[in-house]
């Protein structure tokens, strides 16, 4: 089985964001809304795997107390939430606590500087939305 939690870890916006500062989603339903709810609603309480499996259940109809479904969803690999539309466009940063439960972090603010500045966090940059030219 396949896991996309990191532990201890600070996704940052990422490189090419449009944005300084998170935004809310504009469209309900899509991928990054859904993430933003649930994110928003109850912090540090779901693993990056938790919260992915729970959107596609909500997309798909899934029941995310199905253990052989959850296994099978992943049996193969996946993006981590460096690829999510919350940091890629919208200017979330994702914070994962020592257990790997993830919470969203506006960069515009305090928290996010204490964050940065913590050395017991790894830092990760968000996957960029275009392929760099050069």
């Amino acid at each position: 089985m396949h896991t996309t939690n990191c532990q201890a870890t600070l996704i940052t916006p990422s490189p090419d964001c449009p944005t300084s500062c998170g935004q809310r989603p504009a469209k309900p339903g899509t991928v990054a809304a859904l993430q933003y709810e649930l994110l928003a609603a109850a912090p540090h309480t779901m693993t990056s795997d938790d919260l992915l499996w729970a959107v596609d259940c909500a997309r798909k109809g899934g029941d995310v107390a199905d253990p052989v479904a959850r296994a099978a969803f992943f049996a193969r690999p996946m993006a981590c939430l460096r690829a999510s539309p919350l940091v890629k466009t919208l200017g979330w940063a994702l914070h994962h606590d020592a257990a790997g439960r993830v919470a969203l972090v506006d960069p515009a603010t305090a928290e996010f500087g204490a964050l940065s500045a913590r050395a017991d966090l790894t830092r990760l940059p968000g996957m960029r939305s275009a392929r760099a030219k050069g």
